[in-house]
């Protein structure tokens, strides 16, 4: 009895176990739609017209409570069940290593602050938009674990492409700052905006990235040739990320297509679930 209701209640909090997906579901979709209404309490909580007055207050008081009661019960429904899986098989020692994990650590955000507020005078209600992050565990549901997988995936394959191109935008913002730096700084006008090399970087990464917020402009020639060359040259280097995570999905895509089952009479693949349908049938 005791096995077979932590097994239930494991299969129940961890969607991508495969287990009732009926309550699964349900589970999941009460606690992303109690996450949303938390954000946008603290939200509400910074409304003049909501936080002075004392029914307003109230309201959110209970409100926040009811919410760090779930996120509470359904944390230590987690650690208890979670020496189920096999990683965490040891009573002691694999409940720690649960709660050293990013997904339990999140958890724990939820309604620590919420304590830790009622123990210490200080306010923490910032803290609670971490509960925004639990907003991740939509990726463990069984229908969106390929899509997680495949994301990693790109990144991990692409790593060299992507860090060799961030070094060249960093290289290129150097070059940028320190050029713009030295054709304005001794500007009349200009002199108290580009004051350093340092100074320069934020100009650097506007006009790079071509918002513009137009706080800095070159004045002078050559800071402006130099701009017109920073800015073409910035189109062409900016864009490089984009399509190294571009071309890694199209080798990913690709990929998986390959290693999918076909049918041998019409050509076209075959998905996991039509398998299992044809197997059962």
């Amino acid at each position: 009895m005791y096995k077979s209701t932590k097994h239930r209640i494991h299969r129940l909090l961890h969607p991508e176990v495969l287990g009732n997906e009926r309550w699964d579901k349900f589970i999941n979709i009460f606690i992303i739609v109690l996450i949303v209404l938390n954000v946008v309490s603290v939200m509400l909580e910074t409304v003049p017209g909501y936080h002075d007055e004392w029914a307003e207050q109230r309201f959110f008081h209970y409100f926040d409570l009811f919410s760090v009661i779930i996120f509470t019960i359904e944390y230590f429904l987690r650690l208890w069940s979670s020496n189920h899986d096999p990683k965490y098989r040891h009573p002691i020692w694999g409940r720690l290593r649960y709660m050293l994990t990013p997904s339990a650590l999140i958890d724990l955000l939820a309604f620590l602050p919420f304590y830790l507020v009622s123990v210490f005078a200080f306010d923490l209600r910032i803290i609670r938009l971490f509960r925004l992050l639990r907003f991740l565990r939509i990726f463990q549901l069984t229908a969106y674990l390929h899509s997680t997988r495949m994301i990693v995936n790109v990144f991990k394959k692409r790593s060299n492409e992507l860090i060799l191109s961030t070094i060249l935008m960093i290289f290129l913002i150097i070059i940028a700052s320190s050029a713009v730096y030295f054709a304005e700084h001794l500007h009349p006008i200009n002199k108290d905006n580009f004051t350093s090399i340092p100074a320069s970087i934020w100009w650097a990464i506007v006009t790079l990235t071509t918002t513009g917020y137009g706080d800095m402009i070159p004045m002078t020639l050559a800071g402006k040739i130099a701009s017109s060359i920073i800015m073409l040259s910035g189109v062409a280097i900016f864009a490089l990320p984009a399509g190294i995570i571009t071309a890694g999905f199209l080798d990913e895509f690709r990929g998986n297509n390959k290693q999918k089952p076909h049918c041998q009479h019409c050509g076209k693949s075959i998905s996991l679930e039509e398998m299992e349908h044809k197997d059962h049938s």
